[in-house]
């Protein structure tokens, strides 16, 4: 009988195996000493293929081409009905790092500390404590009135406001580094000071802009945690944003900001200077605002 080619998650006999070509009469572990590729472990039941315990098997290239090019958990095989252990551990380490960065408390100091000469003003929203905060969303939208007394009033073209959101690991390492870097895009504007606030969404910002008498409010905060990023930052843009008026669909995002698996901290100054700019050439954001500039480096990068 000429090779028989085996896709990864096909069955021979019994067991699940990676793309190999397994002649007639030929174990797995002879057809990988054969054909020379790179091999794992499967375990076997006792009888499969002459009482044979464990084996070696190709790994398909197909596969860890692709895992190369992503983060998903794509292709990981299994160890009888389960996941390989591995891969197991690995996903329980991801979902630790999720709850960490949702729980984690947001450190204003690392900020301010990483801005210097950059005025900074800290607020709160009106969720008093984290878990009101992810019981209660429309709390987190709220700006706590004591503190909207003391934000100072300006004829601001801007102000950016770094919020915790469902990760401060992600605003930590990530949030500083863009508000300079976008502020170095911005010759002439003028820039508020700098507000970091705790236990907020990204409709805080609309409530922060109002307040001091700024056009635009630009929310740099915490993306919810996945399983294969808990370090995501988002950059939300709204332009003349209205308390309790100004819905997601008047906004433009940026999101993924965390290099080097995610959008690089000069491409997202880039792109959010340049709709900055638009923005105020056109008067608005969201919907009617667009991202037009090209994307086939990055295309290049990843492909």
């Amino acid at each position: 009988m000429s090779d028989v080619a085996v896709q990864e998650g096909e069955f021979v006999g019994e067991a699940a195996v990676g793309e190999v070509a397994v002649r007639a009469g030929e174990s797995l572990a002879e057809a990988a000493v054969r054909t020379g590729d790179p091999v794992d472990e499967v375990g076997l039941q006792t009888g499969e293929f002459g009482g044979e315990t464990a084996v070696p098997v190709a790994a398909s290239d197909l596969w860890s081409a692709l895992r190369r090019r992503t983060q998903a958990r794509i292709g990981l095989g299994r160890a009888g009905s389960a996941l390989p252990t591995r891969h197991r551990l690995e996903l329980q380490a991801a979902h630790a790092a999720a709850r960490d960065a949702v729980h984690s408390p947001f450190a204003p100091d690392v900020i301010a500390a990483a801005l210097p000469g950059t005025p900074t003003v800290r607020v709160r929203s009106t969720a008093s404590d984290r878990l009101t905060y992810l019981q209660r969303p429309d709390l987190g939208r709220r700006l706590d009135p004591v503190d909207r007394a003391h934000l100072p009033t300006g004829e601001w073209d801007v102000v950016f406001v770094v919020a915790d959101g469902l990760s401060s690991r992600a605003v930590h390492e990530h949030a500083a580094v863009v508000v300079r870097e976008t502020t170095a895009r911005l010759g002439g504007w003028n820039v508020a000071p700098v507000v970091l606030a705790e236990q907020a969404r990204v409709a805080l910002g609309d409530d922060v802009a109002h307040a001091m008498g700024a056009t635009m409010a630009v929310v740099l905060i915490g993306e919810r945690p996945g399983m294969s990023a808990a370090d995501s930052l988002g950059a939300y843009l709204t332009h003349r944003p209205v308390p309790g008026t100004t819905t997601d669909a008047d906004r433009n995002c940026l999101s993924n900001i965390r290099p080097p698996r995610g959008l690089s901290y000069e491409r997202a100054a880039a792109k959010l200077a340049t709709l900055m700019a638009r923005a105020r050439e056109l008067g608005l954001t969201g919907v009617g605002l667009k991202d037009d500039s090209g994307h086939e480096e990055e295309l290049e990068r990843l492909l």
